[in-house]
């Protein structure tokens, strides 16, 4: 393989980077999101695990990373976060935690039609429709972000342990 056909098929165009006037729009719509979430009472530890779910189902590791370190700074824990991806064979998650990540969860996987009716279903029942309506732009904000980390590949870094206490 040739330099330049190296260089195509190993490097990622950084979307942020290269359209920095559309990031710029989605980091305003992300703004205008945590206050909606933030008007409707969506703590920031739920808000952190909707953002963390809907990364894990999109495979965005430079996400996960980010919003791992949000959800720890914000109080969540770590035997919370570890079990995040089996959320549904656990009593760790309350009735309104459960139905924000199975909206969440719908949003993001907007073609299994019946998994989408059964959590609107359950969020009806749970949630307000204004708290409805901040789940699904927070999951909505993080599938766009997800989108753009994955597709230029964004790095994670390596971070220095915490130390023991």
């Amino acid at each position: 393989m040739t330099e330049s056909a190296a260089e195509t098929t190993g490097r990622r165009v950084f979307v942020d980077q290269q359209s920095p006037d559309a990031y710029r729009a989605l980091s305003a719509t992300a703004e205008a999101v945590r206050k909606v979430a933030a008007d409707a009472g969506l703590d920031r530890i739920l808000v952190e695990l909707i953002n963390i779910r809907v990364s894990q189902l999109n495979a965005c590791a430079f996400c996960l990373s980010l919003h791992t370190t949000r959800a720890l700074r914000a109080g969540e824990t770590t035997q919370r976060l570890g079990v995040l991806p089996a959320w549904r064979d656990t009593g760790l998650f309350d009735p309104r935690e459960r139905a924000a990540l199975a909206l969440a969860e719908a949003t993001t996987l907007p073609t299994d039609a019946d998994a989408q009716t059964t959590a609107y279903g359950i969020a009806r029942s749970v949630l307000s429709e204004e708290e409805i309506s901040a789940v699904i732009w927070v999951a909505i904000t993080m599938n766009a972000f997800n989108r753009v980390s994955v597709l230029s590949k964004h790095p994670v870094r390596s971070r220095a342990a915490a130390p023991a206490s």
